[in-house]
């Protein structure tokens, strides 16, 4: 993990629990970046409740764990698609209680920590080298070759880039 990305640096800090993750407008555009890349943000809040292939769960207590299949099998679920054993790995680390919004909004901001990213986006924005770590976990997003890691369909580079600035005006942020 990053030095201060997390609670203990003021800069970063947030008074919304242990592990938490400030949610500043860069790191909300990233966070809306990976769910228009996932296919969850247009759902709105919903996107929170969304199932692999499109479906919806109901509860929010906990990660639904079920497998649907479609042209692959999995049991992603969320705005930003976790797989279960993502999930627990976040959950556990951050002591997260439940599958709220907030708490998949912070997971998504541990795995981008965790594959070391979340400062340079805070500071040079999401850059093509960024989105290709985080290709290693996110399947829609694209390698720096513009493939996903993962065989499945991917996201362009420019596309993605663009979301992400046009989020970051919108927010009131120069890009």
């Amino acid at each position: 993990m990053s030095e201060g990305s997390r609670t203990g640096d003021p800069r970063h800090a947030s008074a919304s629990g242990p592990g938490s993750y400030t949610i500043t407008p860069q790191r909300r555009a990233l966070l809306n970046t990976i769910r228009y890349a996932e296919g969850t943000w247009k759902q709105g809040k919903e996107g929170y409740r969304t199932l692999y292939g499109g479906g919806r769960f109901s509860s929010l207590e906990r990660h639904p764990e079920i497998v649907v299949v479609k042209r692959y099998t999995s049991a992603a679920a969320g705005a930003y698609q976790f797989l279960p054993g993502t999930w627990s790995e976040a959950a556990r680390k951050l002591q997260l209680e439940s599958f709220a919004p907030s708490s998949q909004d912070q997971a998504a901001l541990y795995l981008v920590d965790r594959r070391g990213v979340l400062d340079q986006i805070d500071q040079k924005g999401l850059t093509h080298e960024a989105m290709a770590v985080l290709a290693r976990e996110w399947a829609s997003f694209p390698t720096l070759a513009g493939r996903s890691a993962y065989g499945q369909p991917v996201k362009r580079a420019e596309d993605l880039q663009r979301f992400y600035s046009s989020n970051l005006k919108a927010l009131g942020v120069q890009a």
